[in-house]
């Protein structure tokens, strides 16, 4: 009998998914430190794109941006997931937050960081991780519209998680420009 409790595997003590240090040691940690780190050429590409698909709004218009909406999410949840560990929170604030995405923050916090931080600058809350705003700062500042960080975002709009970003950006832009035009 004691040698079955001996053999017995020691409990460790319970991990929630992808919360781990270990999954930030990963290609998907190490890629969003690259695009913090890029945050200028980034911001070059995001400008490009976001005016290629301005220009596609008749397009997005005439497919209807509903049924758009899935294909293009597939796409957008794979690109930013890739390089900024995108949450698909439908409310993209990496232009403003120097490409770090403050749904990455343990706490989810849309507008700087809490009073936390280590010394190190590193997260309250998961030690061995930078503070997701910290990083944003540094990006920011390479950025051409850096200042954008002092912007105070919206706090989440929870019905639109695990939508498109880019296509509600478009349609905002879309009717800003109609509107400007008509007056």
């Amino acid at each position: 009998m004691a040698d079955a409790a001996a053999k017995k595997p020691i409990a460790t003590a319970y991990q929630p998914s992808g919360v781990s240090p270990s999954r930030r040691a990963g290609r998907s940690y190490t890629i969003r430190l690259w695009s913090v780190r890029h945050s200028r050429f980034l911001e070059v590409i995001y400008n490009l794109f976001a005016d290629l698909f301005l220009k596609l709004h008749p397009v997005w218009k005439a497919i209807g941006y509903a049924r758009a909406e899935k294909p293009l999410k597939f796409i957008e949840r794979n690109v930013k997931g890739l390089l900024f560990d995108c949450r698909m929170c439908g409310q993209c604030a990496l232009s403003s937050t120097g490409m770090s995405c403050p749904m990455n923050c343990p706490k989810q916090l849309r507008n700087g960081p809490c009073g936390g931080v280590r010394a190190n600058g590193n997260c309250e809350v998961e030690p061995d991780m930078p503070c997701v705003w910290v990083q944003a700062w540094k990006g920011s500042r390479n950025m051409e519209k850096g200042d954008a960080i002092l912007n105070v975002q919206k706090p989440v709009d929870q019905s639109l998680r695990e939508t498109s970003a880019w296509l509600r950006v478009t349609a905002q832009a879309a009717k800003a420009r109609e509107e400007g035009a008509a007056k």
